[in-house]
């Protein structure tokens, strides 16, 4: 009797592992992505799908010999798509951390994001976090930078989008913008002759990576093989400056 409850709960435990990595028995690569979110996920005026993540994606999905299909959603909905099993990994510039670590497994991070205070480029003043106290910072009421400006003193001015803040910026009606340097990177690739530079960068660093179903550690740990033979190819690197014009794969 114990002899046959442990093989229906070794069957159990297959059946279970073979549902979690079955993008590779059927062959094809379910990724989770915004579609909205230029220039890391996007459609193009042919609406074709595009941006950084969709890029990595699917460099990812060849290098493991699979096929690769979009199920595109808002944020929300996509990760709602993610949790009831409707794809098998989210490319979508997840940051990683301890709290999404309980319900999700990384694998390994393919951009690097540092906190960035940019200005006007007549603006010799500022040169570090601690130079923002009591001056105008643009951003929106709810956003994360928003409150890092804020915790270093900086007033906030508030707008309801980054365009609208550095609009702000480049007619001098606000002092800064703290935002992430990946978004500075494209905003100045798109204009290159806007007279707004990084005055400094924060010393935190912080992560981007897949997500995959907590426990799938086979496919997390295929994916995070995949991106170590991208990045050591230097094919993150082409992708990056394709976008950014710099390399934010490490």
């Amino acid at each position: 009797m114990v002899s046959k409850l442990l093989k229906i709960l070794a069957l159990s435990a297959f059946l279970t592992l073979n549902l979690n990595a079955k993008t590779i028995k059927e062959g094809v690569l379910t990724i989770a992505t915004e579609g909205t979110y230029a220039p890391f996920s996007y459609y193009d005026d042919k609406n074709e799908l595009k941006g950084y993540d969709v890029d990595i994606a699917r460099e990812v999905a060849k290098k493991l010999n699979l096929k690769i299909e979009f199920l595109t959603a808002p944020w929300d909905a996509m990760l709602a798509a993610f949790d009831a099993g409707k794809a098998d990994a989210v490319f979508n510039q997840v940051s990683v951390t301890d709290e999404r670590k309980k319900k999700y497994d990384y694998a390994q991070p393919y951009t690097v994001v540092h906190g960035a205070i940019i200005t006007h480029k007549d603006n010799n003043d500022i040169k570090s976090f601690d130079d923002i106290k009591g001056k105008k910072n643009a951003d929106s009421a709810t956003s994360n930078w928003a409150k890092v400006a804020a915790s270093y003193g900086a007033q906030n001015v508030t707008v309801d989008s980054f365009s609208k803040s550095m609009e702000l910026l480049v007619s001098k009606r606000v002092d800064t913008v703290v935002r992430d340097n990946i978004v500075f990177y494209d905003f100045i690739k798109q204009r290159p002759g806007a007279p707004v530079k990084i005055a400094a960068e924060g010393s935190d660093t912080d992560y981007t990576a897949p997500i995959v179903q907590k426990g799938n550690t086979e496919l997390a740990e295929q994916i995070s093989k995949a991106i170590e033979e991208l990045k050591n190819e230097g094919k993150l690197a082409e992708i990056s400056i394709r976008y950014f014009g710099k390399d934010v794969s490490r």
